[in-house]
């Protein structure tokens, strides 16, 4: 900072004082003080002023010289508000506080950032091997003469597979895409389960609807939620019947599978948990329970999940208004 910028960041106080200067000058004039030593005391006072602004001009450019030193050689430059000293000055402080406040605000953000983008390449190399599966087994199937009904099921995991990266990498933008209606669940059930009828027919999986009930949510997003449900009673519960139940803004899912350890019950729907079952199946994202959970609360569906180990799991979705 120049000597004169600085001068003219304090031209109203400096004004100020000249002009206080001056009506005492004038004060002292009129009380008959001789005008030599009025002289002699506005050339002192100018020089005293003189001097205080050199010095305040001088503190003023080494503070930002250090900051901006300090600048250059941090690694990320939103950190520089942690490297601020505290002043004395009182309206300086409020300065120093706001700007601790938004730095710490920046870093919030930026960690942030920095674990949703880890969690999601993580996703993305587990998804990535997990794939992997449906691909091969297309491929074997192909070698071996191509059985049409084998060929289907693998496509429709790999289709799964694809659905729910796409769904997860949407999800924090998603709610640009809702498209809320009144949407009869029966009809969603059924859309569900003809997607994921070849899975269903292979694990030899019986699925019973009751009732009806028409609810304001999105269907779309509906299906891809039942689809997560019936893609895990598939892969962790084969030879299991799932009842679902429609009632008055609330549908029931449950079936008589493996069911879920206590332990672990509280857990299934964080990002990432894979839990016994995940591991022993072998690869798995352990993302689809994280975005059913995500989904539900996007489109304001209050979600309860009860379990006990090798009787039952039971999800039941209620629609709040």
């Amino acid at each position: 900072m120049s000597f004169w910028d600085y001068i003219g960041a304090k031209a109203i106080s400096l004004c100020m004082a000249g002009m206080g200067g001056m009506y005492l000058i004038l004060v002292a004039y009129f009380c008959g003080i001789p005008f030599s030593l009025l002289l002699f005391l506005l050339f002192s006072g100018m020089i005293v002023i003189l001097i205080c602004v050199v010095i305040g001009w001088k503190r003023a450019d080494r503070r930002l010289r250090i900051l901006r030193s300090r600048l250059d050689t941090l690694p990320e430059k939103y950190l520089i508000g942690e490297t601020l000293e505290r002043p004395r000055d009182v309206l300086e402080l409020e300065y120093y506080l706001l700007m601790k406040e938004i730095s710490r605000s920046a870093i919030g953000a930026v960690e942030q950032a920095r674990a949703e983008k880890q969690d999601y390449c993580d996703y993305v190399e587990s998804w990535v091997h997990e794939i992997k599966t449906p691909l091969t087994a297309c491929s074997l199937i192909l070698a071996n003469g191509g059985e049409p009904a084998k060929l289907r099921r693998e496509l429709r995991r790999a289709d799964n597979l694809t659905e729910s990266i796409l769904t997860y990498a949407k999800l924090r933008t998603a709610e640009k895409d809702v498209q809320i209606s009144c949407t009869g669940l029966h009809a969603v059930c059924d859309q569900a389960i003809r997607e994921e009828m070849e899975l269903l027919i292979t694990a030899d999986i019986g699925v019973s609807i009751d009732g009806e009930a028409f609810v304001y949510t999105d269907p779309k997003l509906l299906v891809f939620i039942l689809k997560q449900l019936l893609i895990n009673c598939a892969k962790y519960c084969a030879g299991c019947q799932i009842d679902i139940v429609l009632a008055e803004g609330s549908l029931t899912f449950a079936d008589n599978g493996t069911g879920i350890p206590a332990h672990e019950l509280g857990r299934v729907t964080e990002r990432g948990f894979t839990g016994a079952a995940g591991r022993s199946h072998g690869q798995s994202t352990g993302m689809g329970l994280y975005i059913v959970s995500e989904l539900c609360k996007m489109l304001n569906i209050s979600l309860e999940i009860d379990s006990e180990e090798h009787h039952f799991t039971r999800f039941v979705f209620r629609f709040l208004t």
